[in-house]
C-alpha cells in the first residue's frame, strides 16, 4: 500500500537526507523511503543543492565540494576507525597470550587434550593421559574430531560475517536487528534445505558479540488531563494484527538534543499492519503536534473514516481541538485507564525502539536538524524495509499488500 502522492516537504526532506548521508546512494535512500530511484533522482536534480549539507556528509559525493567541517568529521571518523582497529589487534594479542596458559581458564578438559597433543612427542600419550587424568580413548576421539570442529568453526565464522553485513547500515542493514530478525533475513527466499536454525543464529551472535542494540529506559512525557473529558477503551489491550486502517494507537516521546533542548515526536500507528501511518516532530507538545500526526495518517490513508484512535489521557488528546479534528475525520477516540501504561504499551514500545536504534546508547542527538533527519529516515524505513515479528518478519507495506491481495482473491471467489 505504497504512497503515490508526496508533499513538497517530503520531497525536500528526501533530498536533504540523500545529500547529508555519508556514502549515500540513490538506490539505498529510495529503498528506505519506499520510493523509486528515478523519483528520488528527479527530486535531487530539482531540489538538490549540489553539495553535501555542512557538517553532515563524511565523504564528498561525485561533483560535490567537501566543506572544511565535513572534512574534519570525515577525519574524526577515520581516526575512530583506526583506534578501533588498534584496539581489535591488541585484544587479539591478549587472547593469544591467554591461550598459551593451558589451564588458565576456559574448557579445562579441552585444555588437557591440547596439552597432551602439544607434548606427546616428548613424553608419550599414555604417560601424559595418566598425569592429567584423561582416558586415551577420549583423547584420540577428540583428535579425530579436529577436522569437524575446524569445519564447524569456519562455518560459524562465515555465518557471523553474513550477520555483520545484515547489521551494517552502510550495506542496507540494521544495527538493532537481533536473532529473530537476522534469522528471517538469512532465510528469506532460501529453500527449506538451506535454511539456518534460529538457535544457531543466536549462538553465533552471542559468541561473536553481535547482539542487537539494547533498549534504553523510557521517559514519560504525558501531561495529565485536567478537563475531565473521558472516552471509553475500545482497544482493551487487544493489539492483534488484522485489517489495516481500522484501529490506531498513538503517543508522544521526547528527542533529547545536545544543547539541552528537546524535540517531540507524535505517532499514529496502525494496529492491523504495524505501519507508522502518521508522525510529526516539533519543538513543543501543544495540541497541534498530535493533530499534525493524525492529519499525516489521513493523507497517507486517503481517509480515516470509521477508524478508532487509541491514546493515553494526556491533555493534548483530551483537548477540545483534538476531539473536533477526530470528528471531522470521522475517527472515534479511545483511551485506556488513567495511570496505566499497559493500555497503550504498543505505542510506547515503538517510541522506545526508535530512540534505542537512533541514539545507539548516546545521551542526545548533536542538533535538531540531525534529529529530524534521523527520524525522517527511520520512520519511512520502518514501513518499507524493517521486519516486524508480529506480522511474520515482513515489512508493514508488504503485509498490507499481501492482505489486500488475499482479500481481493476471497471476494472474487465469493462472487
Amino acid at each position: 500500500m505504497a504512497r503515490k502522492n508526496y508533499t513538497d516537504e517530503f520531497r525536500q526532506r528526501a533530498v536533504d537526507l540523500y545529500e547529508s548521508t555519508p556514502g549515500a546512494t540513490l538506490k539505498g535512500i529510495a529503498a528506505d523511503l519506499g520510493i523509486s530511484r528515478g523519483a528520488l533522482k528527479e527530486w535531487v536534480g530539482k531540489h538538490g543543492s549540489g553539495a553535501t549539507t555542512a557538517g553532515m556528509g563524511l565523504m564528498p559525493a561525485a561533483g560535490r565540494a567537501e566543506s572544511p567541517t565535513a572534512k574534519i568529521l570525515r577525519l574524526e571518523v577515520e581516526n575512530a576507525r583506526l583506534e578501533a582497529e588498534k584496539l581489535k589487534l591488541e585484544t587479539e594479542r591478549d587472547i593469544l597470550r591467554q591461550a598459551a596458559k593451558y589451564f588458565g581458564g576456559g574448557d579445562e578438559l579441552v585444555n588437557r587434550f591440547q596439552f597432551v597433543q602439544d607434548h606427546k612427542d616428548a613424553y608419550g600419550v599414555k604417560r601424559l593421559c595418566e598425569v592429567v587424568e584423561i582416558a586415551r580413548s577420549s583423547f584420540y576421539a577428540w583428535l579425530d574430531a579436529a577436522p569437524r570442529r575446524a569445519a564447524k568453526a569456519a562455518d560459524d565464522a562465515a555465518l557471523a560475517a553474513r550477520i555483520r553485513v545484515l547489521q551494517d547500515p552502510a550495506q542496507g542493514g540494521d544495527r538493532a536487528y537481533g536473532a529473530p530478525r537476522i534469522t528471517a533475513d538469512l532465510n528469506d527466499g532460501v529453500p527449506a534445505a538451506g535454511r539456518v536454525n534460529h538457535k544457531r543464529v543466536a549462538r553465533v551472535m552471542r559468541e561473536h558479540e553481535l547482539a542487537g542494540i539494547r533498549l534504553r529506559r523510557r521517559v514519560k512525557t504525558t501531561i495529565p488531563d485536567q478537563s475531565g473529558r473521558k472516552f471509553p477503551d475500545l482497544i482493551e489491550r487487544d493489539f492483534s494484527i488484522g485489517e489495516p486502517n481500522r484501529r490506531y494507537v498513538g503517543d508522544i516521546t521526547y528527542l533529547p538534543i545536545a544543547d539541552g533542548s528537546n524535540l517531540y515526536l507524535a505517532t499514529c500507528i496502525d494496529l492491523g499492519s504495524r505501519k507508522l501511518a502518521g508522525w510529526q516532530v516539533a519543538d513543543h507538545m501543544r495540541t497541534e503536534l498530535v493533530e499534525d500526526a493524525l492529519r499525516a495518517a489521513a493523507r497517507d490513508r486517503g481517509s480515516l473514516a470509521g477508524a478508532v484512535f487509541h491514546s493515553d489521557h494526556g491533555s493534548v488528546y483530551t483537548s477540545k481541538a483534538y476531539a473536533t479534528l477526530c470528528e471531522q475525520l470521522k475517527v472515534t477516540q479511545s483511551m485506556g485507564a488513567i495511570g496505566t501504561s499497559a493500555d497503550n504499551s504498543l505505542a510506547e514500545s515503538v517510541n522506545a525502539t526508535l530512540k534505542r536504534e537512533l541514539l545507539e546508547g548516546a545521551s542526545a542527538f548533536p542538533d535538531q536538524a540531525t534529529a529530524y533527519r534521523a527520524v525522517f529516515r527511520w520512520a519511512n524505513r520502518y514501513n518499507t524495509r524493517r521486519r516486524h515479528s508480529a506480522i511474520g518478519q515482513i515489512t508493514p507495506n508488504n503485509y498490507e499488500n499481501a492482505y489486500a491481495a488475499t482479500t481481493s482473491a476471497t471476494l472474487a471467489e465469493a462472487a
